[in-house]
């Protein structure tokens, strides 16, 4: 069959792979195939002929997807139960019923349109965020993909009309519709470059492959007469296994992971390739580790649900009273009331039906007294959470001008929850990363290259030269450790002459590339002692990969496509060395060398017998060549603690030296990597190459153990070469960020599909992990059995291992001491069973950073929601791809990065920004500001209602329970609507107890909310105590002045309408003095709202007082006639203000005085400009405004400066006495 556009000159990587490429693909066992049915294992595909799936019995779903919360038959119901969760909201809707009956104070519609418009403004919120969520989905469902007609045929369908069994064909850099089976490829032997960035966070490219049987299916027509069956595994959840058989022509093959091709994962550096679809829609492995939507809460809006509950038992408490009261008057007092026509009455007062007529009085008392649970709070929170959304979507703190990407909150229900976070559970790659890595030294032959120095040494040495400034050594220091641009050299000299010379590399223009050192760029390594092993260290960064050259028109150099970035950066420095990596053929590797003469390339050729490739288990990479001579070589690269011990005793001349490299590069936060080769004899050579010939064909559980006790017969008796040193590059801001959040108190997770080596290196780079510290690995035991025996025997040894490192860690006593801990996904799937998970939690709570690796989409939910059950404190879940959704959607708060890869995290998210390093002031100012804000407006918003509501039971209580309000109704509807909104709208908005600047300044500070400092009980029954108190002052001492007071110039006595607007003008003073005394921050907007709402009243008052006596009845003309002219009304709403208040101020200012709260003293501080004055006192201040913590830059630069002293001691004991001048970090 013809095999046009099949590119023939590329490799067939099944000759040089040892693991995950070469599996026999055809089961040889005499007995036939191993069954696949039962449970678990029941789904049968008929490949090519996709209409038997659509019908019972097999009815597979289809592959539309839906992440929305509702749907058109679903909003209606949800969203109202979405909204009547809300306990107030269910009081307002009885209160709305009992409105439409005769026992009702109010108008039924006075009830009910306030309900509807609050309730139906939050449901259009609701259908506006889902309806995003719709059209993200309707974009995924309508992608085009080519999809087999038949009779050889293909034309473009959307995605979510593929159904299983379809054979689809998807070309270069698109994503793969649902889970294929891989047919073939544009490559002769069927394999194909996937990138799984969706999935596990991997940027790296993974090698798929065909069965060796479907090859030939390499072009259109030969899907003319396919016909095959796949029986394999029900849907499941894990990315990383796949058990199936494929039977085609009279044959059977087994199924593996490495066949297949998972939705969302993207083909690469591959022309096209043919798949047949086993998984569609929901059952595909992305959606399967999907989780759906949930609907989100703050811990503050559910607190405030028991608030309702103590406000609504004081409302029925005083409504009973107020109804017992009432049926005791009617019974015993309304006969003696002959005005009343006692004789002539209904049930609402029959006084021979007292009972009834209480019960009567109750249901009118529930609905007088409502004011006691405002609806307009609701409003009003709703209202100031879209308001500090918009600020949070316009601070141009968070704007990324490269990718012109805001900060967006995608829902205003968390924005409180932001600074109450405790413990922040992370991606890696995109998220911290950005997976790139930069050369930066190198040890050869026991000598250290690279002049350059990594951000920590810098900030460590000019930290410990400004501790030192104190004691006048003589210090140079030219830049803050967190600068980004070129450093100059500059020099710290302590006492002593100890000098500590730091050299920050230039920006490299090359990426991948930050080396400097003239000793052996240009050639110059030529002029070096023991050149023949500089050479072959360049030989080994050139030969020891697996990538694959691209050529680059633009540059006339090469891109590498490497399986990991550290491979590229290998690449690239060996090209800047004069190591040209040009082309890799079947067989061979070709390097241009710039060797012996630096100015001349010379184009040599190393046959590539045998490539032994890197795993998380063997921790080690090594490649068998012969070169130009016919030498045959192992070169090896991995672990320093695998390589050094498999040196030969002759070849451990260097490893003193290259062992103290290591360890400086690695307090450096690089990632090192030891080089060491091996000379091979031919004949050696040949008999190891038979039995790993055999080894790699073996059937069987046993075949992996085989090829690696080959591989580890061929890696031994190494001689060392030298080491490598590459800085991963962290997103800008990501240290910083870490080190800031630490400093704030928050704990930090990462949870990453990468393997443990690039997750701990990533975690020494961005401070997570240092030097030091002492690493708990929890792993599995070596087994292959799945066995339910073993199964238990693991269990058993992880849950030993969990309970000997929980011991470790209450027995250390250094102070200094941190742990971290680190899992894996395979162990993580033990760790999180009933019976073991809160052991492990609690390990890891005691740890000062965790680090979860290989784990699964739907592993990262469940970590996720164990934290958050477990402690029972808020999470933050933060991540970049559609890997990340699960723990996205089960986090307290989900954050998505609007970065490269794609929107599936932003969409299910419910804030995000474009860098993590935004992160920081996402939380630590906007966090804290809304938190505050919402406690304080909470908290006052109950104060001024109950300060208005108790007024009326008291005035009842005074009138025979009659049911009477003292205050007109046009009062009471504008109280909560218009004359109080206002200023309390202004404190949710834009109440600052200190600015951005100092929120960053002093990152403890946000302590203040995880700690529920202003929304916790003490706080909110003061402010409950305070609203009840005013109603006292302000209802008894305007009855006392005005009950037998002569009111006007006349002599008049006041009546009730006098009265009552009296009391309310003093609430209203009242009120509003109050928020003007809570605030800290007064801009001109607040000062218009506070003021013009006492001034709205009067106006209000003047011109209702102006109406027609229908409108205004017994308030005609009260301003002008009655109130204005009398003093006592000025003296009155002085006084009870006064009074009002006076508690309050009390208060604050004995706490401000006696016991001030952090924000109190840098108020004081800001206020009489002592940070301008003196700068050192602020300095002082600020430092000791840091949670103490054991990860973060900060923590890393105090370990490395205790670690310098030590040093400075040993080497100058005289130091000690001058101990007082280096304070321990």
């Amino acid at each position: 069959m013809a095999r046009t556009g099949r590119r023939r000159d590329r490799l067939r990587w099944s000759k040089l792979y040892t693991f995950s490429c070469v599996r026999p693909t055809v089961l040889l066992d005499p007995e036939g195939p191993p069954s696949l049915q039962g449970p678990g294992f029941s789904r049968v595909v008929y490949c090519n002929q996709p209409r038997i799936h659509r019908k019972k019995p097999l009815k597979y779903p289809s592959n539309y997807i839906s992440t929305t919360k509702y749907n058109i038959i679903t909003f209606l119901p949800k969203a109202i139960f979405e909204q009547f969760r809300r306990v107030a909201n269910l009081y307002f809707l009885l209160a709305a019923i009992l409105s439409l009956t005769p026992v009702a104070p109010f108008s039924a519609v006075s009830m009910i349109a306030p309900l509807a418009f609050v309730v139906g403004l939050s449901m259009a919120k609701e259908a506006l965020e889902d309806w995003r969520r719709f059209i993200q989905d309707m974009k995924v469902n309508s992608r085009k993909v080519s999809i087999h007609k038949g009779g050889g045929k293909f034309g473009y369908k959307t995605w979510e009309k593929i159904t299983v069994g379809d054979v689809v064909k998807v070309e270069k850099d698109q994503f793969f519709p649902a889970d294929l089976l891989l047919l073939s490829s544009s490559y002769e032997d069927g394999i194909c470059y996937v990138e799984t960035m969706n999935l596990d966070g991997e940027t790296n490219l993974k090698v798929k492959r065909s069965l060796e049987a479907t090859l030939p299916l390499d072009d259109d027509g030969a899907f003319q007469e396919f016909s095959a069956v796949i029986r394999c595994e029900d849907p499941n959840p894990n990315l990383y296994t796949f058990v199936g058989n494929f039977e085609y022509e009279r044959q059977v093959f087994a199924l593996d992971p490495s066949h297949i091709l998972l939705r969302d994962s993207k083909l690469r550096n591959t022309a096209y390739v043919y798949g047949v679809v086993i998984f569609t829609g929901h059952d595909s492995k992305v959606m399967q580790n999907a989780t759906s939507s949930p609907s989100k809460r703050s811990r503050i809006e559910k607190k405030m649900d028991y608030i309702i509950y103590i406000l609504f038992t004081l409302l029925v408490l005083i409504s009973v009273i107020s109804s017992i009261g009432f049926a005791v008057k009617t019974k015993f007092g309304m006969p003696n009331w002959w005005y009343l026509q006692p004789n002539n009455t209904s049930n609402l007062y029959d006084p021979s039906q007292p009972a009834l007529s209480g019960i009567f009085h109750l249901v009118t008392a529930l609905i007088l007294y409502g004011y006691l649970l405002p609806i307009s709070l609701y409003v009003s929170i709703e209202l100031v959470k879209v308001l500090q959304a918009m600020f949070i979507n316009q601070d141009i703190h968070m704007y990324d001008e490269e990718t012109a990407n805001p900060a967006q909150a995608r829902t205003s229900n968390l924005n409180e929850e932001l600074g109450q976070v405790d413990t922040i559970l992370s991606d890696k790659t995109g998220t911290l990363t950005c997976n790139q890595m930069d050369f930066l030294k190198c040890s050869i032959a026991g000598v250290s290259y690279g002049i350059g120095s990594s951000e920590v040494e810098v900030a460590a040495a000019k930290q410990m030269a400004s501790e030192m400034s104190n004691a006048n050594d003589r210090i140079s220091v030219t830049q803050s450790p967190w600068e980004n641009s070129a450093f100059r050299s500059s020099e710290i000299e302590l006492d002593g002459g100890i000098t500590c010379k730091i050299d920050k590399v230039r920006k490299s223009a090359i990426k991948g590339f930050s080396f400097e050192d003239d000793r052996l760029m240009d050639g110059n390594w030529m002029k070096e002692p023991n050149v023949d092993v500089i050479l072959l260290f360049f030989r080994i960064l050139a030969l020891c990969h697996t990538a694959i050259p691209e050529p680059n028109e633009e540059t006339g150099s090469f891109n590498y496509e490497a399986e990991s970035p550290d491979e590229g950066a290998f690449l690239v420095a060996a090209r800047e060395f004069g190591f040209e990596f040009c082309k890799r053929t079947q067989s061979s590797v070709f390097i241009r060398e710039k060797y012996p003469s630096p100015s001349h390339a010379i184009e040599r050729e190393f046959k590539v017998l045998n490539i032994l490739e890197f795993n998380s288990k063997r921790k080690r990479m090594s490649v068998i060549v012969r070169d130009g001579s016919g030498k045959i070589f192992l070169l090896c690269k991995g672990a320093d603690s695998i390589i050094l011990d498999k040196l030969a005793k002759n070849g451990r001349v260097y490893e003193e030296e290259t062992s103290k490299h290591l360890n400086e590069y690695g307090e450096a936060g690089l990632r090192t990597l030891v080089l060491a080769y091996r000379k091979l004899e031919e004949s050696e050579y040949m008999v190891w190459s038979t039995e790993f010939f055999k080894a790699k064909t073996t059937i069987g559980p046993e075949r992996d153990a085989q090829l690696e006790r080959m591989a580890d017969l061929m890696e031994r008796d190494l001689i060392l070469v030298g080491a490598t040193a590459v800085e991963d590059k962290l997103q800008k801001g990501v240290p910083q960020c870490i080190d800031k959040l630490a400093q704030a108190g928050l704990k930090i997770w990462v949870l990453t599909g990468d393997k443990m080596e690039t997750a701990i290196n990533i975690g020494f780079a961005c401070s997570l992990l240092r030097q030091g510290m002492k690493q708990i690995c929890i792993s599995t035991m070596n087994t292959d059995s799945l066995a339910q025996d073993a199964k238990k025997a693991a269990k058993e040894n992880i849950s030993l291992q969990i309970a000997n490192a929980s011991q470790m860690i209450k027995l250390e006593k250094d102070p200094h001491a941190a742990f971290a801990l680190i899992i894996d996904g395979k162990t993580l799937t033990h760790a999180l069973e009933d019976d073991m998970k809160h052991n492990f939690l609690d390990l890891a709570v005691d740890c000062a950073s965790v680090i979860c690796c290989r784990v699964s989409p739907k592993q990262k939910a469940l970590v996720t929601r164990l934290v958050k059950e477990g402690t029972g404190k808020t999470t933050l879940a933060i991540g970049d791809g559609a890997n990340d959704v699960g723990m996205i959607q089960e986090a307290d708060i989900g954050v998505g990065i609007s970065g490269v890869e794609g929107m599936q995290a932003v969409m299910a998210s419910d804030f995000s920004i474009a860098q993590f390093r935004f992160l920081e002031r996402l939380l630590v100012v906007h966090g804290h500001w809304c938190y505050k804000r919402i406690a304080q407006m909470i908290c006052y918003f109950f104060y001024k209602n109950i300060a208005f509501g108790l007024t009326l039971f008291y005035f009842e209580a005074y009138t025979g329970f009659s049911g009477q309000s003292v205050y007109d109704d046009w009062y009471m509807l504008l109280f909560n609507v218009i004359l109080t909104s206002l200023p309390v709208i202004s404190l949710g908005v834009f109440e600052q107890d200190v600015s951005s600047e100092v929120c960053l300044q002093f990152p403890a500070l946000y302590q203040q909310g995880p700690n529920n400092l202003f929304f916790d009980w003490y706080r909110i029954l003061g402010w409950m105590a305070n609203g009840i108190y005013s109603s006292l002052a302000i209802f008894f001492l305007n009855i006392n002045i005005f009950y037998n007071q002569a009111f006007r110039g006349s002599g008049q006595t006041a009546d009730m309408a006098a009265v009552g607007t009296t009391m309310f003008t003093c609430i209203i003073w009242a009120v509003n003095m109050q928020i003007a005394l809570t605030m800290s921050h007064f801009t001109w907007i607040q000062h218009v709202f506070v003021w013009g709402s006492v001034a709205t009243w009067y106006l209000f008052l003047f011109g209702y007082g102006m109406s027609s006596p229908l409108i205004s009845g017994n308030a005609y003309q009260l301003l002008i006639e009655a109130l204005a002219p009398a003093p006592l009304y000025w003296a009155s709403t002085l006084l009870v203000t006064a009074a009002c208040n006076m508690p309050y101020l009390c208060h604050i200012s004995y706490q401000r005085s006696v016991n001030p709260m952090d924000h109190h003293v840098i108020q004081e501080i800001k206020y009489y400009k002592k940070d301008v004055e003196d700068k050192h006192m602020w300095t002082r201040e600020r430092t000791k405004a840091r949670q103490e913590t054991k990860i973060g830059f900060t923590a890393r630069v105090d370990a490395k400066i205790r670690q310098l002293k030590g040093k400075l001691q040993k080497k100058h004991p005289s130091m000690g006495v001058q101990q007082h001048v280096l304070p321990a970090s």
